[in-house]
């Protein structure tokens, strides 16, 4: 019996109609484990996860495979936005496993909750270097019965360690430490992009406002110009949305153009900070626009009608992912016209073959920041 019926969560509410027998996370699901002496699936996610609602389509509404899920696990499904809590302990313990971590997060637990082995997404059929998933549940099952030896080895292992995170006064640090700390971020930053080097590419905020504080505090010019060239590169990027405003949660190459479609208040709460920052650090306008957009997108689309913010946006419009956010040169045209789209297009990297699997996401990483006159309006 699917127990989700009642939930408050939207995330929850998406999988009430699904062939798992999923229990809300409680003391319930924990006694009925026991009760059965059966291991425990616990999958976490959040509404706006594109990866989350392919693992849900892919499996969770497949009668197949909730078959397995049913007859090998008790099965909890759990909102990270509404359980935080819960979602740190099991992240913290695949992150122990030498797993990056991320959502949907896949763990299971003993029949007490201890974690003792996961990961994150898993598809129905073995790809992208990984087994299927009913194949996975059943191995594990397999374990649990035949080998519980390893089972409880794991266990422990994870338990320790999750302890020693959590003992201690975790010492302190002085502006020396601080100091050392800022000067081996800026070696880490990307010279060519902005943000830390590699893929997939995270604003990561705190770290930004750490670095300008140790500029400001040190007259340190290099990590001011990094932070800087950091904020303008998303500014011009792909996870800026230069039609609606705001941010999207990451970008899944180097250069900030493809973003991951979801879009989070709290991301976007500490961006308007920074770009906030950025202004009144250079009064250049592409800092105040961003700032500027993120606000009128938060007025416009995150406020609810009882005045309170809502936590996301789905990265999926239409069953597929970004659709909401990209363009066909056709499309543009259709809105703007023959000349104002020829404009449009050479801004903002608009092509008939596109930047992206055939569509268009608007940037101006070529480009640039806009000169006065574009942005008055008038273009020459």
């Amino acid at each position: 019996m699917n127990r989700l019926k009642d939930a408050s969560s939207p995330y929850l509410l998406q999988h009430r109609d699904n062939p798992v027998h999923w229990w809300e996370w409680g003391p319930e699901a924990l006694a009925e484990a026991q009760r059965l002496d059966k291991p425990i699936l616990i999958s976490i996610g959040y509404a706006a996860c594109h990866w989350c609602h392919v693992m849900a389509h892919e499996s969770f509404e497949d009668p197949a495979v909730a078959e397995v899920m049913n007859e090998l696990f008790v099965n909890i499904k759990v909102d990270r936005e509404e359980r935080p809590d819960v979602d740190h302990v099991y992240m913290s313990a695949l992150h122990l496993l030498g797993e990056p971590g991320g959502w949907p997060l896949t763990m299971f637990l003993t029949p007490e909750g201890a974690p003792f082995w996961g990961g994150t997404y898993f598809p129905k059929e073995p790809r992208f270097g990984r087994p299927g998933f009913a194949q996975v549940l059943r191995e594990i099952s397999r374990l649990y019965r035949t080998e519980p030896e390893r089972i409880l080895k794991n266990r422990d292992a994870i338990k320790h360690n999750l302890s020693q995170t959590t003992s201690g006064d975790g010492g302190g640090l002085d502006l020396a430490d601080l100091d050392r700390m800022a000067l081996r971020l800026t070696e880490l930053f990307d010279t060519e992009n902005g943000g830390l080097e590699g893929a997939p590419k995270f604003p990561n905020p705190p770290i930004l406002e750490y670095l300008l504080r140790y500029a400001r505090r040190t007259s340190n010019a290099e990590a001011r110009q990094r932070f800087l060239f950091t904020l303008e590169r998303m500014a011009l990027g792909g996870i800026h949305d230069h039609l609606g405003g705001g941010f999207a949660r990451y970008s899944v190459d180097e250069r900030w153009l493809v973003p991951h479609f979801e879009k989070m208040l709290y991301d976007n709460a500490q961006l308007l900070e920074l770009y906030a920052l950025g202004f009144a650090e250079t009064g250049r306008a592409i800092f105040h626009d961003a700032a500027d957009g993120s606000v009128a997108w938060l007025e416009r689309e995150m406020t609810t009608a009882e005045g309170a913010f809502a936590s996301s946006l789905d990265a999926d419009s239409e069953s597929e992912e970004g659709r909401f956010y990209v363009w066909r040169l056709s499309e543009i045209q259709e809105v703007l016209g023959q000349d104002d789209a020829g404009f449009f297009a050479r801004v903002y990297d608009i092509s008939e073959e596109g930047n992206w699997e055939g569509t268009n996401i608007p940037n101006r990483l070529l480009t640039g920041e806009a000169p006065p006159l574009w942005r008055s309006g008038c273009p020459a």
